[in-house]
């Protein structure tokens, strides 16, 4: 090109990715999500440009694609268990986490002493979420809980929402009524110990499923709507283990027995 002078010529969009890489790409975007790799460093794993995976990455969380497919796999995990599509009650927590200075926003937790963001999950008897927001560390769990029960409302919940004493107040209760969920703060433990009551250990489970992915533990992540979509990712993960396990026999892990 030098030689004759010509410059660089455009070939064209590039063709979208299929089979075997599209399910590369697939697998690299969920390794970043539980290895906490690097996009650069998985990109050179897969044999596939990182741009291509965050490019991809973004275009699908801009898309909702993640959201969607939890919305698929949860009612269907719910029938696969007996029980109804929507839940009549779900459970609220939130967990505070470290954060990079990059990150979208970042505040200090004083109860926890942890300076970073604030994850609020709405999540059903078995674990799994059905509506996700985050928030800096500093905000008050009654005020963060807010945007929840909103995204609740907007698909269509109208039950009970059980939750910690962080909870309680007549301003949040106010606001859940109108959007016809009842909150239900309960004591979940006594002189600094955790005492499962009812249904409500059932968060803190989940809680303790995501601190798995390492994504999750210390976020980098600039925007809300990717941090979003990584906890997305690691329940479609803890499902789709679950599906295969329920589709394969073989693949179920043995249960443990008491030996005396």
């Amino acid at each position: 090109m030098a030689a004759d002078g010509s410059g660089p010529t455009r070939t064209g969009p590039k063709s979208p990715l299929t089979g075997a890489a599209l399910r590369r790409a697939i697998m690299a975007i969920w390794c970043v999500c539980f290895c906490s790799l690097q996009w650069r460093a998985i990109g050179l794993l897969c044999d596939i440009p990182f741009g291509t995976l965050y490019t991809l990455f973004a275009r699908w969380t801009r898309l909702g694609l993640w959201r969607r497919l939890l919305d698929c796999l949860i009612p269907a995990w719910r029938q696969v268990c007996g029980d109804k599509p929507r839940p009549s009650a779900v459970i609220v927590d939130s967990r505070s986490c470290h954060s990079a200075p990059t990150c979208f926003g970042r505040g200090f937790d004083g109860g926890k002493k942890i300076k970073g963001i604030k994850i609020h999950l709405a999540v059903d008897k078995y674990g799994f979420p059905l509506a996700i927001t985050v928030s800096p560390a500093n905000r008050h769990d009654s005020r963060g809980i807010v945007p929840v029960l909103h995204q609740l409302a907007g698909r269509g919940f109208k039950g009970t929402a059980l939750g910690d004493l962080s909870y309680r107040g007549q301003r949040l209760s106010k606001a859940g009524e109108a959007l016809g969920i009842a909150i239900q703060p309960s004591a979940g433990g006594h002189g600094g110990t955790f005492i499962p009551e009812g249904i409500r250990w059932i968060v803190e489970r989940s809680l303790g499923w995501i601190s798995r992915y390492l994504r999750l533990n210390t976020i980098f992540e600039r925007t809300e709507a990717h941090l979003v979509a990584f906890i997305e990712i690691a329940f479609i993960s803890i499902l789709s283990r679950r599906f295969v396990r329920l589709l394969n026999p073989a693949n179920q892990r043995p249960r443990p027995t008491n030996r005396l």
